[in-house]
């Protein structure tokens, strides 16, 4: 018995320890991590110093609906992309369904629809908007309210975090999985934008936000399609056409 019992005592001693639940990578070059939460791992990119942009035509008008056609259209401003986004919900032509603001300038308007399908419907639906000042905030749909200082905005849906809770609608760890990618405020006003590196739920990919991103708003871009563009880390994801995007752009 007293054998037996050695034998136990040794074998737990020499087994690996388990890794800490949440670990985020700090040696990657660039604003963009790599975290593990919940058992799976997510892309988290945030560059407080960065300028956010939102691009949505080339030069004649035509929606861009890749990496690399932004890139073209960047131009040399391309060497300064931090980091790039597909960047809400959008129709078959990749144009915004819902609001859409450049420097200032309305590009779309809101959308306060609720009829029809799709995840964009679902209710409370939200507006990511950066104001003149480089401060980020989310808001929902029906509390927006146009203003001169907003620079930058996107509407999309639904909504994953109101104000530090979680949205009541999902479950824990629902049966809708897809790679999924979105966008918080964190408390010093900077966006977080994340994408999931496999499919999630609704449930844990709010909980991300709300939990170690510390973020009290966050919103939904897209599933499915969700893209990353991260220059220091080599990565371009070109999978699908895409609609929106946001450009952080360093100096």
């Amino acid at each position: 018995m007293q054998i037996v019992l050695l034998l136990v005592l040794l074998l737990a001693a020499c087994k690996r320890p388990e890794p800490a639940p949440d670990i985020q990578d700090a040696s990657a070059p660039g604003p963009c991590r790599s975290l593990m939460f919940e058992g799976q791992r997510f892309t988290v990119c945030r560059d407080p110093d960065a300028r956010l942009e939102l691009a949505l035509d080339d030069q004649r008008g035509r929606p861009l609906r890749s990496f690399v056609a932004l890139e073209q259209v960047l131009g040399e401003r391309a060497s300064k992309v931090r980091f790039a986004v597909n960047a809400g919900m959008f129709d078959e032509a990749g144009r915004p369904i819902g609001l859409a603001i450049q420097d200032g300038k309305e590009a779309r308007p809101l959308n306060r629809r609720t009829d029809g399908g799709g995840n964009f419907r679902l209710q409370p639906n939200g507006v990511f908007i950066v104001r003149r000042d480089g401060r980020a905030v989310i808001v929902r749909t029906e509390d927006y309210a146009p203003v001169a200082e907003t620079r930058l905005a996107t509407q999309s849906g639904l909504m994953l975090v109101i104000d530090g809770t979680v949205n009541p609608r999902f479950d824990a760890d629902g049966r809708s999985r897809y790679v999924r990618n979105g966008v918080g405020v964190d408390g010093d006003g900077v966006a977080v934008l994340v994408i999931s590196n496999a499919p999630v739920s609704f449930g844990k990919f709010a909980r991300l936000f709300a939990g170690p991103l510390e973020c009290r708003n966050a919103l939904y871009l897209d599933g499915a399609v969700s893209s990353l563009w991260d220059p220091a880390n080599g990565r371009m994801d070109s999978l699908v056409p895409i609609g929106p995007m946001i450009v952080a752009v360093g100096s």
